[in-house]
């Protein structure tokens, strides 16, 4: 596994990229620059509900944070598959066996049978304990590269819940959009990681296809089809575990501007996005994956 560090961009338009719920669903934002803001949990979100779609519960490829999951069955389910029968048979699994084989058992269960776990790592020390593992993918939260607004829109429903309600005025409720905006993040991936949890080229070719399909299934009344999109995937592939460059010098190289400042941006042809080649450090190719 080679070092990897990306920068991801997608846009939105006429919809709610990540409400915030401490706020009434309003759009996260900065409030100091007033540019939108998507929690990396939310683009991890986005990648787990692909893998879940594409994959439909594979051999290793298993979500660990699924809706509705249970976390600690799933931990008695490592436990339960352990190849020692005295730790199979174990009642009490708040704590770890005090073997260092037979607890990295459990957590090595655990990477191998879901794809989010080995991915992006997962504590796992919960009433039924099978360790913690740091995940070698992280990826930051995305930032808006100009400030954003909130459209606020009243919305009524005619249907009421009860019979008694039949003569009540119809519900008014409201819903928020981000009129556009173009989002940016970034993302790294730790070899050294990787070789502990098991994560793999195959894996790697489905990190890239879960972000450039990400909001393909993610459709709902906040977002609509069509109003989410990836639009530029640039990786930098290190030709050496400990990498050529360090990241941030990486990302200084994407560069992001408007084309037009007199009137706010509207499209993603209302931006352009620059790559300077020429500093690209030996050693290390740039990939364009979107």
């Amino acid at each position: 596994m080679n070092r990897y560090d990306f920068v991801y961009l997608f846009d939105v338009k006429d919809a709610n990229p990540n409400g915030d719920p401490d706020a009434g669903n309003l759009p996260r934002v900065d409030p100091e620059t007033g540019q939108g803001l998507v929690t990396d949990v939310c683009l991890k979100r986005k990648v787990r509900n692909y893998v879940g779609v594409a994959k439909k519960g594979e051999d290793g490829y298993r979500i660990y944070f699924g809706e509705k999951a249970v976390l600690n069955r799933l931990h008695n389910e490592a436990w339960d598959n352990h190849t020692d029968s005295q730790v199979k048979a174990e009642t009490v699994r708040k704590k770890l066996p005090k073997e260092s084989d037979k607890a990295s058992e459990l957590t090595r269960y655990m990477c191998d049978n879901f794809f989010d776990i080995r991915t992006f790592g997962a504590v796992m020390s919960t009433e039924v304990n099978c360790g913690q593992v740091r995940g070698p993918v992280q990826i930051s939260f995305a930032r808006s590269i100009d400030p954003i607004v909130s459209s606020e829109h009243a919305i009524t429903r005619s249907s009421v819940t009860n019979e008694r309600d039949l003569d009540k005025e119809r519900t008014m409720g409201r819903k928020f959009t981000v009129p556009y905006a173009l989002y940016q993040a970034y993302g790294f991936i730790n070899p050294f990681l990787a070789e502990q949890t098991g994560f793999d080229d195959k894996d790697l070719d489905l990190l890239w296809e879960s972000l450039i399909n990400a909001f393909q299934f993610d459709q709902s009344a906040a977002r609509p089809a069509g109003s989410m999109a990836p639009r530029k995937l640039i990786v930098f592939k290190h030709d050496k575990p400990l990498g050529n460059a360090p990241s941030h010098k990486l990302f200084e190289l994407v560069t992001v501007e408007r084309l037009d400042e007199t009137k706010p941006p509207r499209s993603f042809t209302d931006y352009s996005v620059k790559i300077d080649r020429k500093k690209v450090p030996q050693g290390v190719e740039l990939v364009d994956m979107l």
